[in-house]
């Protein structure tokens, strides 16, 4: 606008540094691309704003989330990486609000128009989990399979898929309009109420509040390593930094992770996985040996109910640790109220000394179930149905622990033994 108004502005404005530094702050265009095109700043910005002026507050944000994305796994899941669709043009997004009669978000959009989701492929992008023989993998659906999959009926009306789970049908929704008691934007899991007559009254476990809140803050999980790498693919567990305790020369630490497609909001049954890692130093000396026999739980819900539980080994197991050595396992544990914790210790004795046991504490670690919202369907038939009974204890865990560890991933079928 400026250099319409005189010579010198005019000149000004044409001023190459000037929109260098626009290039790389709002198209993240670096001196090799610049170099590659051939063309002036100026001239780069006012292409580059032409095609995507309409996201200029989010492209940045989203390009560098997916670049930070793209980096990360071609380290740790090179396979992830060409599962990656190539990104959408304009009149294709156009085609899809028009198809489904309602506008896309422009961040959700933005995103689009870097990477079109992915193949429909396992594993997914958006995080797995493994518990015997549960397991789940989300992927981050294209634009025409989520056009495909846009919902109009009761209880998910207007909402649009953006993961899907081969195995569990699992998605995460966006809702694009503020009806049935979601915010417009807001993303969550579907969780059915199955204590109500009508199949339309579907409680929520919200993930987010707009698009790029929700896969910035994931990405953000991943690339600094808040979500374990095994085996290809991203684990969903979330370890908290104080979940770690350390006994003479070992340490247990602890992250956990929520399971939206086993729980369910009505009846109250909140169900989490955990994962251990059990590790001697390397420095131990090598008579430090010593094999696990048993476990103790000490398992306090959120009224402040507790259970304990005692058996042998973890997992039908009795590993033997050693220095260096690192022995993993995972479990679960279901709640009747919104959170609890866990606590405890293993026994261990001494494989040079016999006669030799002694406890390693297990640090505390709380489980608490995500943002949720009742139906509105529900609330609307009948206000005292919905009340939340929180009377049953919470039950043991290792029971029904995983029978492998955490890096022998289950076949994918099947839920819970829990479950069975």
């Amino acid at each position: 606008s400026c250099c319409y108004l005189s010579r010198r502005l005019n000149q000004l404005s044409s001023h190459d540094p000037l929109w260098k530094r626009h290039c790389k702050k709002y198209w993240l265009i670096s001196e090799e691309e610049k170099s590659q095109r051939n063309q002036s700043w100026k001239a780069i910005f006012i292409s580059t704003y032409s095609d995507l002026g309409r996201y200029i507050q989010y492209y940045a944000t989203l390009k560098k989330a997916w670049d930070d994305l793209e980096k990360y796994l071609g380290q740790r899941c090179p396979r992830m990486i060409g599962s990656l669709k190539e990104s959408v043009r304009e009149e294709d997004l156009d085609a899809v609000e028009a198809q489904i009669g309602c506008k896309l978000p422009d961040d959700y959009r933005c995103s689009f128009r870097i990477h079109n989701g992915q193949k429909l492929v396992v594993p997914g992008l958006m995080g797995s989990m493994a518990l015997s023989n549960h397991y789940r993998s989300e992927d981050l659906l294209d634009i025409d399979t989520a056009a495909g999959g846009f919902q109009q009926r009761l209880g998910l009306k207007q909402c649009l898929p953006l993961t899907f789970c081969i195995h569990t049908g699992l998605s995460q929704y966006m809702a694009l309009e503020s009806v049935e008691g979601r915010n417009k934007y807001e993303i969550f899991y579907q969780c059915p109420d199955q204590t109500a007559r009508s199949t339309s009254a579907i409680d929520m476990f919200i993930t987010g509040t707009s698009y790029l809140e929700w896969f910035t803050s994931y990405v953000n999980k991943v690339v600094t390593g808040g979500y374990p790498i095994i085996r290809d693919q991203i684990f969903r567990y979330v370890h908290d930094k104080d979940c770690v305790a350390t006994t003479g020369d070992i340490t247990v630490s602890v992250s956990t992770s929520f399971l939206p497609e086993l729980s369910s909001v009505h009846p109250p049954h909140y169900f989490f996985t955990y994962r251990i890692r059990i590790e001697m130093s390397k420095d131990a000396l090598p008579e430090k040996t010593c094999q696990l026999d048993s476990r103790y739980w000490r398992i306090t819900n959120a009224k402040g109910d507790v259970d304990e539980v005692q058996g042998p080994g973890v997992v039908g197991e009795f590993p033997i640790i050693s220095p260096g050595r690192v022995y993993e396992y995972t479990s679960c544990t279901t709640f009747s109220t919104t959170s609890g914790y866990m606590e405890g210790y293993y026994t261990f004795h001494c494989l040079y000394y016999k006669d030799k046991f002694f406890n390693v504490t297990i640090p505390r670690f709380h489980m608490v179930c995500p943002t949720f919202k009742v139906s509105v369907a529900r609330l609307e038939t009948n206000h005292n149905e919905y009340a939340v009974d929180e009377d049953e204890d919470s039950t043991d865990t290792d029971e029904y622990e995983d029978r492998r560890r955490v890096l022998d991933i289950p076949a994918p079928s099947g839920r819970c033994p829990r479950h069975t």
